[in-house]
């Protein structure tokens, strides 16, 4: 079973609650030091700490092939795997342009990722996910199943957001 992982939103929490222009404190993001050596081209990159590397073993625990599907292409592998003590996982090679989604409501990843799955099982968590989305791989992802899971961008994955995934991977 594949995991497809968007990075922003999803691993790195962003936008956060009560930020300019929202009414309320701004809750100020937890930061993290890196449990594993990290290579240079990673080691200054200012937005990993703000990602938990523990997210590594928590996703390797799923049992699933994890699989980039995220605009940070190759440097997730630069910067995110040593991060998250993961190898260097397959990275989604994204098409140039979907101007069919605008018309759809799809998201522009949707369709790569299910050519991509080639009908094998699927999980892909990313924020920016919608109904039309899950609608469109339940009608065209065969014969594979497919759990399109949307993760709230302010938070990142959660423990709730795991056992979601979880449950949905054991069915």
């Amino acid at each position: 079973m594949l995991l497809f992982l968007d990075v922003d939103g999803t691993l790195l929490p962003f936008g956060a609650v009560g930020a300019a222009g929202s009414s309320g404190p701004v809750e100020a993001y937890p930061l993290y030091e890196p449990a594993f050596p990290l290579p240079a081209e990673a080691a200054g990159h200012p937005l990993l700490a703000r990602v938990d590397p523990a997210l590594g073993a928590r996703l390797t625990s799923l049992g699933c092939q994890l699989v980039w599907a995220t605009t940070w292409m190759d440097d997730a592998n630069t910067c995110l795997a040593p991060w998250l003590g993961l190898p260097p996982l397959p990275v989604v090679d994204w098409p140039d342009a979907d101007d069919e989604g605008r018309t759809t409501g799809l998201h522009w990843k949707t369709r790569p990722l299910v050519s991509w799955a080639a009908g094998r099982d699927f999980v892909w968590v990313d924020d920016e996910v919608t109904d039309a989305d899950r609608a469109w791989v339940a009608g065209q992802h065969y014969p594979g199943r497919a759990l399109v899971h949307r993760v709230e961008a302010q938070r990142g994955l959660t423990e709730e957001d795991f056992a979601v995934l979880e449950e949905w991977i054991r069915g």
